[in-house]
């Protein structure tokens, strides 16, 4: 799979200076980490699942989570889990490529049963998502992660790759102030400990906002609630760090869905070439309420984050979109680590707009040529709008 997939290659050819590249769950964690890109979220209990994961590999989803956790609710755990295994043998049985596939599970001991009960359809799992991940909490969960994956049934049929865990970071113990750093040190010193095994840290906005009863508009970002702000700003002045300690953050969830794809794609398809296009898909964004998930995108990558929760297939595309790199920001990565830069100094850009300074500007630049290599590298001329009514276009 690679981003932008679902698009003709004579369309990613006209976008494109750099294409993103291919990989699958085969692929090293850190390319896999940097590609997870907009992980759409889905109860374990929808009847056609199989059809449902199907269908979004079609519209670019290359990574999902089916939830047995708090999208559904205690007393359905039961039947999400039956359908969960008769959907990943329907999914084996149509071969094919399926998203990156991770299951969201309540408690640890669903782990190696959910694994044993999945059969040879585990070659399908990705990992797992565990939730309220605290040190004491959570390391059970990393723990029956290890122990299902040692599993010979499970190591056979997942032809030695491990299984991923996804921790989120949703505790009240790490929102309020008087725990918060020891429970950020916990959860470092647990997720160290299984650094090969875990593939990105989710951050749990929702639940946050939940223990002082607050819910943000679709006029305000995760960054404009100031008590949430502060948490995320933690999360990666600790968990995040460019120097090898730190791991890939992904951005909170965006709840409001208004957009739907298929408002524009006639537009798309009628007028693909026409000047004009590009500012009234702009309006339209604006007008259905995803100008706030836009923003919001953008301040996830400016604080650190990559990547995105997602519970609505209309956020998937924008999220894409903008993780893109642009022509400027890769010929000045490309310029900050070449070779004869490496004793430092400082650089008027090609671009001829800002000063690039090797050493300080050295961990952005790799994280930069990082993300160009999973989402590519847009053509000079490429900008936003071009590469998301490139992705809702397709019928």
């Amino acid at each position: 799979m690679r981003h932008f997939g679902h698009i003709s290659p004579a369309a990613r050819a006209g976008l494109f200076h750099r294409e993103p590249c291919a990989f699958d769950a085969h692929s090293p964690a850190g390319v896999l980490s940097a590609a997870l890109g907009a992980t759409l979220y889905s109860p374990a209990t929808r009847p056609a699942l199989a059809d449902d994961v199907c269908k979004q590999v079609g519209r670019g989803v290359v990574s999902m989570v089916l939830c047995l956790e708090d999208s559904i609710g205690d007393g359905d755990v039961a039947q999400g889990e039956e359908n969960l295994v008769r959907q990943f043998a329907e999914l084996s049985g149509r071969g094919g490529e399926p998203p990156l596939l991770f299951i969201r599970v309540r408690a640890p001991e669903q782990i190696p049963d959910l694994v044993r009960r999945l059969g040879p359809a585990v070659r399908l799992l990705s990992g797992f998502v565990l939730p309220k991940f605290t040190e004491k909490h959570g390391t059970p969960f990393l723990e029956a992660v290890a122990e299902a994956e040692a599993e010979p049934a499970a190591a056979d049929a997942l032809g030695g790759r491990p299984l991923y865990a996804m921790p989120v970071l949703e505790s009240p113990d790490l929102l309020h102030l008087e725990t918060r750093a020891d429970t950020l040190a916990g959860i470092a010193r647990s997720v160290a400990a299984h650094r090969d095994r875990v593939l990105a840290l989710r951050l749990g906005v929702t639940d946050f906002c939940s223990a002082y009863g607050l819910r943000r508009s679709p006029d305000m970002t995760a960054y404009d609630v100031k008590i949430v702000a502060h948490v995320i700003a933690d999360v990666v002045n600790i968990l995040g760090r460019a120097d090898g300690t730190g791991f890939t953050i992904t951005g909170p969830v965006w709840e409001y869905f208004r957009l739907q794809e298929r408002m524009f794609k006639p537009m798309l398809r009628r007028s693909p070439f026409l000047e004009g296009r590009a500012e009234a898909l702009r309006t339209a964004l604006i007008e259905h309420d995803l100008d706030g998930l836009l923003r919001e995108i953008e301040l996830d990558r400016a604080n650190g984050l990559l990547g995105k929760t997602c519970i609505h297939p209309s956020h998937v595309q924008p999220v894409h979109a903008l993780s893109v790199v642009s022509h400027e920001e890769y010929s000045d990565a490309r310029d900050i680590l070449r070779p004869e830069r490496d004793g430092g100094g400082v650089l008027r850009s090609a671009y001829t707009n800002k000063m690039n300074e090797v050493k300080p500007h050295r961990a952005w630049a790799e994280r930069t040529l990082q993300r160009a290599e999973v989402f590519g590298v847009a053509k000079a001329d490429v900008g936003f709008v071009d590469l998301l009514a490139a992705g809702l276009a397709v019928p």
